[in-house]
């Protein structure tokens, strides 16, 4: 080949692409961050998701999005990379119950002897409204007023 086809060839193979969309180099570089930043939200907002549901094992009372243990954020950061390499809450929530036990799930799956946190409440509601309405019969029937038999005044001693 001659040299103006090469070089012909090198000019068409190394100018920008956006030049020819009519693109520049700068807005192309603020749409890629924008996209970026929609991609980060959206995983932020699946991270806060699945660590509000998991237990922090420090503060036990917490989960880790509201924990500032630093066990908690280390958590929050593996729930951070499991889901940016594509896991589901479902997968993630699943490798800290197979770490640490189904205890540190703030809402436990209704099964088993966890079931009984969801029966217990509505069983000892129930007793309590038996309780209370035998004892308002009770109350009820003995606090009916007796018929009271006049006195008469030659049995008062005066």
């Amino acid at each position: 080949m001659s040299s103006g086809v090469w070089a012909l060839l090198a000019l068409v193979l190394w100018a920008p692409a956006p030049a020819f969309v009519g693109e520049s180099p700068a807005t192309d570089g603020i749409l890629v961050a924008q996209i970026g930043q929609a991609s980060d939200s959206v995983l932020e907002a699946r991270v806060r998701q699945v660590a509000s549901e998991l237990r922090c094992p420090v503060c036990q009372g917490e989960s880790i999005q509201d924990s500032p243990a630093a066990l908690a954020q280390e958590m929050k950061a593996i729930v951070r990379e499991q889901l940016a390499a594509g896991r589901t809450p479902d997968e993630v929530k699943a490798y800290f119950v197979e770490k640490y036990g189904e205890w540190i799930l703030l809402r436990p799956k209704a099964r088993g002897w966890n079931a009984m946190v969801y029966v217990l409440p509505l069983v000892a509601l129930l007793g309590g409204a038996v309780v209370v309405a035998r004892a308002t019969r009770r109350w009820s029937a003995t606090g009916t007023p007796r018929t009271v038999e006049p006195v008469h005044e030659e049995t008062v001693d005066r």
